[in-house]
């Protein structure tokens, strides 16, 4: 490539014909296909701009819809939990409903048993003392007899009498 000449005093260049169209051809060439690139890459551009519209728009709509079932999902788990706290209200009250009748039921008992136990310990003292005036009685009664035997003077048939006395219950 040859640089033109410049013409004295002027802003003009003289340049070689030949050169110059061949620049101009390769211009021709060169200019169409960096356009066509410059439209590729734009309506690329724009392509992938759509494309991420419609995915942003699809995730904003998924987003928005999950919000939804969550919000519904935390108003039907407020719900469940205010059903929980009343249901476990309702089992607590009776629970000490049933405490306390359990309570009232074995204080029942004990003082029936109480009661039983005292009469069955009265039987009992009687019994010990009945035995006991029988036992004190029986050895009075061997005393005195113990002592009629050994009185000097008596016949046989009365200590007969004596001694089938003792051995008869």
């Amino acid at each position: 490539m040859t640089a033109g000449v410049r013409f004295p005093m002027t802003s003009k260049f003289v340049v070689d014909e030949q050169e110059f169209l061949d620049i101009v051809d390769q211009l021709r060439v060169a200019v169409p296909e960096e356009i066509e690139q410059a439209k590729r890459i734009t309506l690329e551009k724009n392509r992938v701009i759509g494309y991420a519209q419609t995915e942003a728009d699809k995730i904003l709509n998924t987003a928005q819809e999950r919000a939804a079932i969550l919000l519904q999902d935390n108003e039907v788990v407020k719900i469940a939990e205010q059903q929980a706290q009343s249901i476990v209200a309702e089992a607590e009250q009776a629970a000490e409903e049933i405490r306390a009748g359990a309570d009232s039921y074995a204080l029942e008992v004990l003082l029936g048993l109480e009661t039983e136990l005292n009469r069955v310990f009265a039987q009992v003292r009687k019994g010990k003392a009945t035995l006991q005036k029988a036992t004190q009685d029986a050895a009075a009664l061997r005393q005195a007899q113990s002592s009629r035997l050994a009185t000097p003077g008596r016949d046989v048939r009365e200590h007969r009498g004596i001694i089938n006395d003792l051995s008869s219950p």
